[in-house]
């Protein structure tokens, strides 16, 4: 299949970024009981996140993993998720030292003990893509736009693309994406089992709200460790695999959500986990 192709010239038209005065607060967090909110607020450039943005979604990421919540929510203001980069803003620090910050925050991201889903809506383009797919799920918007822009800004892959689109679509098929920069719809994502629903934005709130019900009613302990021996596993053998596998297995064995787990299945109801 052939990933389709759509217009460069909004996008490049958002890529070519206009510095001015005023520096928006870039990354926001919001708790609601045991969901935590992560949105990615520069609505005026399309959430593009500057220099301390990076470092505000690092903590903001640190932040949601020592907080309690069971869930979050990754995604933008207004009616786009992430344009990336904002290429307008300049700092002191050397070009290097900024990507350094940059991998901070993805590094945080793909380190959360707990399910990540990413809401997306207009544009996820260039880190704002790769962004996306550091969280667990994508739920996106039948408007939604995807790409690996860099390519067409002279620049290549980074927030952690050149090791995530091989593994979600295999090598050629990231090749395509990240070579040729095309805009994808969110529809055809799908068919490469990368966005998980695509509905219409009237819709997205509550597609996202039931997944979410679903994954916070889930064992918090269980799930963590089920995250951490997924993304493991792409650098380890199946012994190794097996090991840990038994050695978490043993510490769900011990805990009260097992207990809980069992309890509800003979009482014929659903259970109730408390993440001890």
């Amino acid at each position: 299949m052939t990933l389709t192709s759509l217009s460069l010239d909004p996008i490049l038209a958002l890529m070519a970024l206009v510095a001015d005065d005023e520096t928006p607060r870039t990354v926001r967090v919001h708790r609601d009981g045991a969901v935590a909110r992560i949105t990615l607020s520069n609505p005026r450039r399309k959430n593009a996140i500057g220099d301390a943005g990076w470092t505000e979604l690092r903590d903001a990421c640190d932040w949601v993993a020592h907080s309690g919540v069971r869930a979050v929510v990754v995604t933008g203001d207004g009616t786009d998720f992430c344009a990336g980069a904002d290429l307008s803003q300049s700092g002191d620090r050397h070009s290097l030292a900024n990507m350094r910050i940059v991998n901070e925050a993805c590094l945080a991201l793909h380190r959360l003990p707990l399910p990540a889903v990413a809401r997306v809506d207009g544009y996820a383009v260039g880190a704002g893509m790769n962004l996306a797919l550091a969280c667990d799920f994508v739920v996106a918007s039948d408007r939604a736009r995807f790409s690996q822009i860099f390519v067409r800004r002279g620049l290549s892959v980074d927030f952690g693309g050149s090791w995530i689109l091989p593994r979600l679509v295999g090598l050629h098929r990231a090749k395509e994406l990240v070579m040729l920069g095309d805009i994808v719809p969110a529809d055809e994502l799908a068919t490469l089992g990368v966005v998980r629903d695509v509905v219409a934005p009237a819709d997205l709130d509550a597609t996202v709200e039931r997944l979410v019900d679903r994954l916070v009613a889930g064992p918090p302990l269980a799930l963590a460790q089920s995250k951490r021996l997924l993304h493991d596993s792409y650098e380890i053998g199946l012994e190794r695999a097996l090991e840990d596998e038994a050695r978490v297995q043993a510490v769900n064995l011990a805990s009260e959500d097992a207990v809980e787990a069992g309890n509800a299945f003979f009482e014929k109801r659903e259970p109730r986990f408390q993440g001890r």
